[in-house]
């Protein structure tokens, strides 16, 4: 505290050579003084100007230097003075130091307060034109920004938009402030109209351009308060071709299970209408069923299954393969099923190294493959104490391998896992079935390898050689 005391009483003195010369015309005008008032006729005073000199000093000396050097006028004053030296000259030289020292004060503080209102209007200045780069910095970033950017008044019309927003919604470089929000995203104008908490989330929503037209639109916004009611402020991303692809992706895959899934049944349909063609067979050697309209009729029967089962959808029709980044399918995949396996208690682990190749196949359909052998070992770890599930990729020349390894019961029969409509199995025993098709339509494989407990299926992709 008695630091800062002492620093609000020091002056901030001028550069060093303009205060050195200040200094020396004060002391020169002092001593000068001085001298005229010691050479003037004995009834003539000229105390009144060392006024001059203080004044000249003051905004220059700290506190004590200046008492010091108003005390020293006041006695030259009082000495050199045509009053003989009596009673009262102590009170003249009190007053007259009183007065010294009060000008010398009042200058320094006018002197402090101009160089302070000097230096404040210098960092205003420098804030100024922090503020505007910082504005320019903030317009530019906006302006270039490929994304939308838009804001709106508690009106729910727009007030702020960039360029990339005005290419996104279809209208001119003038056209979209003031326009109503509404008119281009419906769902994010609602926002405004509810009452309560501020909002700062993102949401997928149709969104409508000037000249009529749709698209699926990515928002990311918040809400805030001004004097003048709520605002928002929006990020706006144009997702329709990311839509396209997702839903062509889904279509592709859904075609491609669906084909593996009658061809599941055509193969079961064919082995039972294959032994009806045999039991018919039999039968017809019966000489007395052979003309009955009966049988007949259940021959006819018989060989409808069989070209009903003959036309199986096989897996040979084209299919789209490319090279993919595995760790990427497997990011993908611990997005999907860690918090679920998480809330199973399982401990899940990924083990996949950094330069892992990339591998031939199609990625909606690796996934779809992974998805269901964690999905199995989230299944069989339902009721085992200690619930371990650990995803390793590995390359092997050729090809890479992924387990998935799992501290469960194991599996007490291996020769019926791949069956199609196995008894036992969940929902129609399809799951396996169908990714080790999937898996070899892209020439790799889906296997069991037995472990001495637990239990471990094991994924082997053809890495891509590329070109």
């Amino acid at each position: 505290m008695g630091a800062e005391a002492t620093r609000s009483f020091e002056l901030p003195l001028l550069h060093s050579a303009h205060r050195a010369w200040l200094l020396l015309a004060g002391g020169a005008g002092i001593g000068v003084i001085a001298m005229v008032d010691w050479k003037v006729e004995p009834n003539l005073s000229l105390g009144f100007l060392y006024f001059l000199p203080i004044l000249l000093l003051a905004p220059n000396l700290n506190t004590f230097p200046l008492l010091a050097v108003c005390a020293g006028c006041a006695v030259l004053r009082e000495t050199l003075s045509p009053l003989p030296f009596e009673a009262g000259s102590f009170a003249r030289a009190f007053m007259a130091l009183a007065s010294f020292l009060g000008g010398g004060l009042v200058v320094r503080e006018l002197a402090r307060n101009r160089q302070r209102a000097v230096e404040n209007a210098a960092q205003l200045q420098e804030q100024v034109e922090g503020r505007r780069e910082a504005e320019e910095e903030l317009r530019v970033l906006v302006e270039s920004s490929p994304a939308a950017i838009l804001t709106a008044g508690s009106d729910g019309r727009i007030m702020q938009a960039n360029g990339a927003a005005r290419r996104l919604l279809g209208t001119s470089d003038d056209a979209l402030p003031g326009e109503p929000l509404a008119a281009f995203l419906p769902a994010l104008a609602s926002v405004l109209d509810r009452p309560g908490p501020q909002f700062r989330t993102n949401l997928e929503c149709m969104g409508r351009r000037g000249d009529g037209s749709v698209f699926l639109a990515h928002v990311w916004f918040s809400s805030y308060q001004t004097r003048t009611g709520p605002r928002l402020a929006a990020i706006v991303l144009d997702a329709t071709e990311q839509f396209r692809d997702r839903e062509a992706s889904g279509l592709d895959a859904a075609a491609a299970t669906s084909r593996i899934l009658f061809g599941a049944v055509s193969h079961e349909v064919r082995n039972l209408s294959a032994a009806a063609s045999v039991a018919h067979a039999n039968l017809g050697r019966n000489a007395g069923l052979a003309a009955n309209a009966d049988y007949q009729a259940l021959g006819a029967l018989v060989d409808g299954l069989q070209r009903i089962a003959s036309s199986e959808l096989r897996l040979s029709s084209p299919r789209t393969s490319g090279a993919v980044d595995l760790a990427t399918v497997l990011d993908e995949l611990r997005i999907v099923v860690e918090p679920s396996l998480r809330e199973s208690g399982v401990r899940f682990e990924v083990d996949v190294p950094a330069d892992l190749p990339r591998v031939v196949g199609e990625p909606h359909s690796l996934l779809q493959i992974l998805l269901n052998l964690a999905q199995n070992s989230q299944r069989a770890l339902a009721d085992a104490g200690d619930k371990r599930l650990l995803v390793r990729a590995a390359a092997d020349g050729e090809s890479v391998t992924v387990r998935f390894v799992d501290t469960g019961p194991g599996v007490p029969d291996p020769g019926r896992l791949f069956r199609p409509f196995q008894p036992g199995g969940e929902a129609s025993g399809l799951g396996l079935f169908v990714s080790r098709t999937i898996a070899r339509s892209f020439a790799g494989d889906l296997r069991y390898e037995p472990l001495p407990e637990g239990s471990c299926f094991a994924l082997r992709l053809l890495c891509r050689r590329e070109p």
